[in-house]
């Protein structure tokens, strides 16, 4: 667990030192778009850790409590230097259009993986409403064989 959270935060750190490399030669913000990536990706990792919870270790201790609360508070920093640094080189507003664009995409995602649930639930019903169809009418069938058979013999 401690290795997702450092993971996390060095894909954060990475990421940054990637960044601040490039920012001064970078013509548009495709060039650092990658460690930007990165960089989201790190954050959302050592968020993810932190609100998992771990309470404390089994001799009372609060490290782990310590490590995420710092973490999250170092990825939120680097953030907000990139941001600045971003903001430096391409304008006032860039690094809000992108994160602005990033949660947009964020979101229709989950809108499309939420209508392609419903659809597969639909299509779930759907055969399950076929299926009782055909039982039902097998069992009218079986029903009227009977009824044949049971008249033709006492006939």
């Amino acid at each position: 667990m401690i290795a997702e959270t450092m993971a996390g935060i060095a894909l954060v750190k990475g990421a940054v030192d990637g960044i601040k490399s490039m920012i001064g030669t970078c013509n548009d913000i495709s060039e650092i778009a990658g460690h930007i990536d990165k960089l989201f990706e790190g954050e959302k990792q050592v968020q993810q850790k932190r609100n998992q919870k771990s309470g404390v270790d089994s001799f009372g201790g609060i490290k782990g409590v310590a490590a995420e609360v710092i973490d999250a508070r170092l990825a939120a920093e680097k953030l907000q230097e990139v941001a600045s640094l971003v903001d430096m080189r391409f304008g006032h507003g860039t690094w809000k259009s992108i994160v602005n664009e990033r949660a947009k995409r964020i979101q229709e995602e989950k809108a499309k993986a939420m209508e392609a649930k419903r659809i597969q639930i639909q299509k779930a019903k759907e055969i399950e409403e076929l299926f009782q169809t055909i039982l039902l009418v097998i069992s009218i069938i079986v029903a009227i064989v009977i009824v044949i058979v049971v008249v033709v013999n006492i006939i």
